[in-house]
């Protein structure tokens, strides 16, 4: 995603050599990556893709991870066959082509998911996860969706001019320490605006040295300094699930 006051797409960073454990489906208008739990919970996360698209190896690879612990996890297309930012574009044209994917007027593709997980995947409790784009998406749903159990807001841009703090359920927001498209400033005045208002169980982890990007896009065989904090914001985001949803 990208700094609003100074738009320009982050980096695709690693892009996975990875193939999925799940299958594609219709979900009435649009199209989602479905990975069912082996053994039937009665629990679902949606994850929400970042800017390069539902399928992306790497949000595929996340959606995966989260299933193999117990959750049936879907990955919609969000931005409804329109096409996800291609690195190989005209940075310069990133701002005209984001125009068309406000991640937070999703809730017609929301609604349809929700009615999927209930009634062909039988989920009775939901959690929702997203990084970057998704991560924006993820703050709208948990302000609007009170069935909606738990969310995961990953490196998710914050806004100063909107009301940031009536969340529904308990929200885990991830950043990391140096990334260039949300400042700290962003970080600190989203800390102050829920200490003061927020009604829920709310937490804000921002990773030291870290950079847009960090929990999904950085291959696991990277540099020994990042890794610890990659397999910590795996973990967190994890228990934050298995603990509300």
């Amino acid at each position: 995603m990208a700094n609003e006051a100074h738009p320009c797409p982050c980096d695709i960073g690693h892009r996975l050599e990875y193939g999925g454990m799940g299958r594609e489906v219709q979900v009435e208008h649009i199209k989602a990556y479905l990975t069912k739990c082996p053994v039937d919970t009665g629990k679902a996360v949606i994850v929400i893709q970042d800017i390069f698209g539902w399928r992306l190896p790497n949000t595929r690879y996340m959606a995966d991870m989260i299933a193999g612990n117990g959750y049936t996890t879907i990955v919609p297309d969000f931005f409804v066959g329109q096409e996800p930012w291609d690195p190989s574009w005209d940075r310069s044209t990133f701002s005209e082509w984001l125009k068309t994917k406000d991640a937070r007027k999703i809730d017609r593709e929301v609604d349809a998911v929700l009615k999927y997980l209930k009634q062909q995947c039988h989920a009775r409790k939901i959690g929702i996860v997203g990084f970057c784009w998704g991560g924006i998406a993820v703050h709208h749903i948990m302000m609007k969706y009170p069935e909606v159990r738990a969310g995961v807001s990953v490196y998710g841009i914050v806004k100063d001019s909107e009301d940031v703090h009536s969340l529904k359920n308990p929200t885990l927001f991830i950043f990391a320490e140096n990334d260039a498209v949300i400042p700290l400033e962003q970080v600190s005045l989203l800390t102050q605006k829920l200490k003061d208002h927020c009604r829920v169980e709310y937490q804000i982890k921002t990773f030291s040295g870290q950079t847009h990007g960090f929990v999904h896009r950085k291959r696991e065989d990277c540099s020994p300094e990042d890794k610890p904090y990659i397999d910590e914001a795996r973990r967190n985001l994890l228990e934050w699930l298995n603990k509300y949803v």
